[in-house]
């Protein structure tokens, strides 16, 4: 018997070589696209694994596919759920129909900006036809460093035996020597299909056939599109539909109306994923044709697009929901509306969360500063950098406006014009001084507030601007549409934000301050507990605006505020929770985002901790406010006084009692916050977090 042909494959990037099952995505790490290997790189220049001709280049340049001359069909895959990014970070330097030799340089990654965006830079290299040309692929250098080109796999070309003669390999080439010399005839490639891959069936005529009619194709792509969206839930379930080289990711109201085992077991899909807030139906080759198929029936509404920037990334978190959109049930209900609100805020968030920490570092290295009187809040160092630290949260509700809209399908320019309409300076002014804040629109008494830094009252107006969208669009003619949806929905939405939200909001929070004002009159320690359990909270839906008047006049009036000691408390549990998801999570970008959440919120500033990480995993800011809770109870007991409006760990001037110094209260300052940091974290550590609440895929094995 003729020993088998074999070809090596080369490491396309530098880096360190992964085994398939370690990579962090189902659908390769299971081999359901074929066998391979990985290399977490440590740089950016991709070149060709194999010789070849270049068959598929993705449209978001994250993926190009090669076919060699014996027949292995070999996808480079360039990061993990990359496609989101739209082509951002990558350049492409080779098209469809061009040959290249193992080694020539495909594509180039920008390392820096697929960090920024959290996604894992992993180049995947798989053998999309393995099951039908290979015997086995070897990888040698599996957890490695090897440097490009370097040979890391070997494809043992599998045999057939024809009766009466000796095993030949089953591959068109299999004389060739080396990969690197690979060749290919015109003839060779006139067979292969569009997309250079295997078909669903999962195997590939060697010789030329006549190309199928064209309308069996279309039905054949049309009764799989059928099958795909009735069982995801119908066109009533669908967001969007989006799709990279192998798969169809589609946005859904509700991921439990998908029928999972039915879609993973049609003909013509390999399996179903779920991460990053997308379902994802696996096809292989044929996803351009199936994308095709589903959007013929779904109409080009259903499209994204961006290309590629997702309308939602939050399960449950998309779409003005409708009476079939939710369960039945008071309590289901209740579970389902704020697991919908907290999903879309946190989605919304994402986006902005980095430079949200880094905002909130430097206003710490600031109040710092200026505590220690190195800097004045008057001089022209300090306006500049604190324009710099100040601007993200200010105009916050704008950067909102555009994220949130895009999450839901808004009009994301609509969106942020509201935030700067909420922001404008004349309103924000008039909010400030008492004898303006009360107005009348239209003869309709209105309620002004500050809405800078603020993300729930954006999160309702793009909520709501979906409805309000698809509205005028029924009742003003296509003509008119251009210049009068825009601006109608504008004014709409702004209105109901400044007439209705914010009047809700003030009177709510007011409520809440004269209760805790109470509760804190009866006892401190008390208060503490409440207080401390219950303000990040009210600082999500923007209650916390009743209680901050109070803690200005009491350090306005009396010098001091016992109620803000309590408010820093909040801030050191909530780095201490983010600070622990950093000590025991694995997973790369989740550690460096809750790092730097946790200095932020060490410095003052919570939301990048809020959003960016624990009201993500939902434990985590349930055990978070629990050891607030407790923090606030030993604030109270202690006694602990604050002297000026600042707080969390960077804040410790302000607890310095003036014209004594470091005293009680600056002990007790130290017992409770710190205190209240080691029970933060070693609870959300022990109880809080794991590893395993990371978005998880559900999969049905083939």
């Amino acid at each position: 018997m003729k020993k088998a042909a074999t070809r090596r494959l080369l490491a396309p990037v530098a880096g360190r070589v992964l085994a398939l099952a370690d990579v962090q995505d189902p659908v390769f790490a299971t081999a359901t696209m074929g066998p391979g290997f990985a290399i977490q790189p440590t740089d950016g220049r991709v070149v060709a694994p194999v010789s070849g001709r270049v068959t598929v280049v993705a449209a978001t340049k994250h993926a190009v596919g090669l076919v060699t001359a014996s027949g292995l069909e070999v996808l480079v895959h360039m990061g993990i759920d990359t496609v989101e990014l739209n082509g951002a970070p990558f350049v492409c330097h080779v098209q469809v129909g061009d040959t290249v030799q193992a080694g020539e340089v495909l594509a180039e990654m920008d390392l820096a900006a697929l960090q920024r965006a959290q996604k894992l830079a992993t180049v995947i290299v798989v053998v999309t036809n393995g099951q039908t040309v290979l015997d086995d692929l070897i990888v040698a250098a599996t957890d490695q460093m090897v440097t490009a080109k370097t040979a890391v796999a070997t494809a043992v070309l599998a045999v057939t035996t024809v009766p009466g003669t000796q095993a030949v390999p089953s591959t068109t080439a299999a004389s060739d020597a080396k990969l690197e010399s690979e060749s290919e005839s015109e003839s060779e490639f006139e067979s292969e299909s569009e997309s250079g891959f295997k078909s669903e069936s999962g195997s590939k005529s060697k010789a030329k056939s006549k190309p199928k009619s064209k309308p069996n194709s279309t039905s054949k792509y049309a009764v799989l599109a059928t099958a795909i969206v009735t069982n995801v839930g119908g066109p009533g379930n669908i967001i969007s539909v989006i799709h990279c080289i192998t798969r169809l990711r589609f946005y859904l109201k509700d991921e439990h109306r998908a029928q999972d085992a039915v879609i993973a077991n049609l003909d013509g899909v390999i399996d179903v994923a779920k991460a990053g807030g997308q379902y994802q139906v696996v096809i292989g080759p044929a996803v351009n044709e199936v994308y095709d198929a589903v959007m013929a029936q779904l109409g080009p509404a259903f499209a994204d697009a961006t290309a590629g920037t997702p309308t939602a990334t939050v399960t449950q978190a998309a779409g003005a929901p409708t009476e079939t959109d939710v369960p039945t049930g008071w309590l289901p209900r209740l579970r389902h509306g704020v697991s919908q609100v907290i999903g879309v805020m946190t989605a919304a968030m994402i986006l902005v969360i980095g430079i949200l920490a880094g905002s909130g570092i430097l206003k710490g290295i600031l109040a710092a500063l200026t505590g220690f009187h190195v800097l004045t809040v008057t001089s022209g160092t300090y306006m500049v950098l604190n324009a710099v630290a100040d601007a993200t949260f200010y105009f916050l509700p704008v950067v909102l406006g555009f994220t949130a809209a895009k999450k839901l399908g808004s009009d994301p320019i609509v969106l942020a014009i509201v935030g700067a309409i909420l922001i404008y300076p004349s309103l924000m002014t008039a909010a400030g001084h008492a004898t303006t804040a009360q107005i009348t629109f239209f003869g309709v008494p209105t309620h002004l507030m500050s809405y800078a830094a603020s993300v729930f009252p954006m999160i309702v107006a793009a909520w709501l601007g979906v409805s309000v969208e698809r509205g005028l669009k029924r009742v003003i003619p296509l003509y008119l549409r251009s210049v009068f949806v825009p601006i109608l929905e504008a004014l709409i939405l702004s209105v109901i934000v400044l007439v209705v939200i914010g009047a809700l909001i003030t009177m709510i929070s007011k409520g809440l301050a004269s209760g805790i004002l109470a509760i804190y009159n009866f006892s401190p320690a008390l208060s503490g507990l409440v207080i401390g359990g219950l303000y990040q909270t009210m600082v999500i839906f923007g209650l916390h605006w009743g209680i901050i008047p109070i803690v200005i006049n009491d350090i306005a009036t009396n010098g001091h505020s016992y109620l803000n000691a309590i408010l820093s408390i909040t801030m050191v549990a909530q780095g201490g929770a983010v600070l622990a998801v950093f000590l025991k999570s694995k997973n790369k970008p989740l550690k460096e985002i809750s790092l730097a959440a946790a200095i932020s919120a060490f410095c003052g500033v919570t939301e990048p901790a809020l959003y960016g990480v624990n009201l993500k995993y939902k434990r985590v800011f349930v055990v978070a406010s629990i050891a607030s809770g407790l923090g606030g109870l030993l604030t109270g007991l202690l006694h602990v006084n604050n002297y000026a409006l600042s707080g969390s760990l960077i804040g410790f001037p302000a607890f310095i009692t003036p014209g004594v110094g470091i005293g009680p209260n600056f002990y007790g300052y130290l017992i409770s916050h710190y205190g209240t940091l080691l029970i933060a974290t070693i609870l959300v550590y022990l109880f809080g977090f794991s590893d395993k609440m990371l978005p998880a895929t559900s999969a049905t094995a083939k």
